[in-house]
């Protein structure tokens, strides 16, 4: 039932519809009611009953509803229909179209107080947000799609908690983002309430945050988790994402065609469903796979292509984390000086990567600057770039990214003379090997299929390498 309006509003709206159709109130009222009750209720110094409410919208010719809140008669159904069309149009990769489609739906759920679908509004806005790159409004969205929804329950959240999370860790938060996304599978685990799909989709998130910390074990975990969660989930594109994120994980155990068949089962899925961003997502993955296997030719087709999808739905972010593993791969192929001019080029302009816009994948483009820069005898360039690294890694917290950097900082220092110096890089570096995941707490509660299972050590091995984001 709709949530009703105060009395002098529902007077104002049986006033205006009662003059509109020509009625008197005795006519109105008869022949359940009386005129002054109707002339009482018109003033609105009388509150009606549900009861003489239906009396009066069946005389007036309108629906209960429409006549206690205003809402016309299947705005709620309607309104849902054409949210799902802007997930549609999102879904192709018109994040521009679809954020205009979205926020039109947010003002007209506003306006009839639908709450259900202001929520379902801006969380489409922030999808919209983060395939564009605006963090902070992305956040915005998802912070207050989430108070919309404070009555609801826990599960019913967690899609804004997890879109909160995303864009934390896109911004180089990575340890608020584990925070999330943990504190979210205690709440759901410990209190029993154990949905298929809201685990299903605060494992697949929490993949990429633990892999740049380099908590491998607890990425393991999660993705072995979402494995035996799948098959309860109603959500075949949060199964395909799933599948898509759980290849990562396999290919840092090198367990190369398990990642390549997990990321075919994902590819099709999303050819199924027709998700045209998503399977940009998946050649920008698999490009990743073939570059680790040494196959850069395919890398390089792989990574050119998701980067034009990507380009084309004017997806800023995410195609500029793409130009970085390209780059990495043309490096690896000979190419240095079309590397590095792809790599400036993403670097502080217009819609590229910065410190709050993409800082891991950042750390990496100044990385390979930095070896570019040494393998042409630069070694003033190769250092700056490799603290400008190390300061952004530092700053997200991506303790397997940042042992490696310090490793390559330390040779350079070495080779130029500077023994004491690197020598403190070196131990930085074993300082944040060691730490691991130490400082991450114990791991979140594992639903009841798992509890019975006793949860991975700590584990202290860093991410060898920078991997796409899965989302």
């Amino acid at each position: 039932m709709a949530q009703r309006d105060d009395p002098e509003t529902i007077g104002r709206r049986v006033h205006r519809l009662r003059t509109e159709r020509g009625l008197t109130q005795r006519q109105l009222a008869e022949p359940a009611y009386t005129s002054a009750y109707v002339s009482t209720l018109e003033a609105g110094r009388v509150r009606p009953s549900d009861e003489a409410l239906r009396h009066l919208a069946e005389r007036l010719g309108v629906a209960f509803d429409e006549l206690a809140s205003g809402r016309p008669a299947g705005l709620a159904t309607d309104l849902r229909l054409r949210l799902t069309g802007a997930q549609r149009t999102l879904a192709d990769g018109a994040a521009e179209e679809a954020a205009a489609r979205y926020g039109a739906l947010l003002d007209e759920a506003e306006a009839h107080g639908l709450v259900e679908e202001q929520a379902t509004a801006r969380l489409g806005l922030g999808e919209c947000r983060l395939d564009t790159g605006d963090l902070a409004a992305a956040r915005e969205h998802f912070e207050h799609a989430e108070r919309l929804l404070a009555e609801s329950s826990l599960p019913a959240r967690v899609p804004a908690r997890r879109g909160r999370a995303v864009a934390h860790y896109l911004a180089g938060e990575l340890r608020y983002a584990v925070y999330l996304l943990e504190s979210t599978l205690d709440e759901l685990n410990l209190a029993g309430l154990h949905d298929p799909d809201a685990l299903l989709l605060l494992y697949t998130a929490v993949i990429a945050p633990y892999m740049d910390m380099g908590a491998q074990a607890r990425a393991a975990q999660a993705a072995e988790l979402a494995l035996a969660l799948a098959p309860r989930a109603e959500d075949p594109a949060l199964i395909a994402r799933m599948h898509r994120s759980v290849a990562r994980t396999l290919l840092a155990e090198g367990r190369v065609a398990e990642a390549d068949a997990s990321l075919g089962k994902a590819a099709e899925m999303y050819r199924q469903l027709e998700i045209r961003t998503e399977l940009a997502n998946c050649r920008w993955m698999r490009g990743y796979v073939y570059a680790q296997n040494g196959d850069l030719a395919r890398a390089e087709e792989e990574l050119r292509a998701a980067r034009a999808m990507l380009t084309s739905h004017r997806a800023s972010l995410y195609s500029s984390q793409v130009a970085v593993e390209l780059a990495d791969v043309l490096h690896r192929r000979g190419r240095s000086e079309e590397a590095a001019a792809l790599l400036h080029g993403v670097l502080g302009g217009l819609g590229g990567l910065s410190p709050e816009r993409g800082a891991v994948h950042a750390a990496a483009a100044h990385r390979l600057l930095g070896i570019i820069a040494e393998d042409a005898h630069d070694t003033g360039t190769a250092e700056e770039q490799y603290v400008r690294a190390l300061g952004l890694l530092e700053r997200a917290g991506a303790a397997g990214d940042l042992a490696d950097l310090c490793r390559l900082l330390g040779d350079l220092l070495r080779r130029t003379g500077r023994v004491e110096a690197a020598l403190d890089a070196y131990r930085t570096g074993l300082g944040h090997r060691t730490a691991g995941t130490t400082t991450l707490g114990p791991a979140p509660a594992p639903p009841p299929l798992w509890a019975e299972r006793e949860a991975p050590e700590q584990d202290l091995a860093p991410a060898k390498d920078l991997a796409p984001d899965p989302r």
